[in-house]
């Protein structure tokens, strides 16, 4: 499958960069704007950054409510940074690697919220600016 599947905005997923070994990390802000294309950002100071731009093999794994589960692999481009500190990465999608069975069904994904009213407003920058950088396919 190379299709992306749809989830909820502000699924927490998984960003896992390759190096001498593996780092992974949860994001708040990866959005689908395409069929084979994602974007998220990540904080200017984040190794996860560091370890794209050096080497931009990537996987997205995204767990969300309606049964959604899935790994994206491709290669991350960074591109502006889209609020103070917070750059933009384009996910181009090469592979989608489905988890999804019949013997389980995925009811909920990872529940949180934020904690301090200004990261809140924070993020809510961030997801915006993310979804004006490219055109919804």
């Amino acid at each position: 499958m190379t299709v992306l599947p749809d989830w909820p905005q502000g699924t927490v997923a998984i960003l896992t960069t390759a190096g001498e070994v593996p780092h992974a990390i949860p994001v708040s802000t990866a959005l689908r704007v395409g069929p084979r294309t994602a974007i998220f950002g990540l904080a200017r100071r984040r190794e996860s950054l560091a370890r794209l731009r050096a080497d931009p093999r990537v996987a997205l794994t995204v767990l969300a409510a309606g049964d959604v589960a899935f790994t994206a692999h491709g290669r991350a481009a960074v591109l502006d940074e889209v609020a103070e500190g917070v750059v933009a990465v384009r996910l181009d999608v090469e592979r989608v690697q489905e988890h999804g069975q019949p013997t389980f069904v995925i009811d909920d994904g990872v529940a949180w919220h934020w904690t301090e009213k200004a990261a809140e407003e924070r993020n809510g920058v961030v997801i915006a600016a993310l979804a004006g950088t490219l055109p919804s396919a």
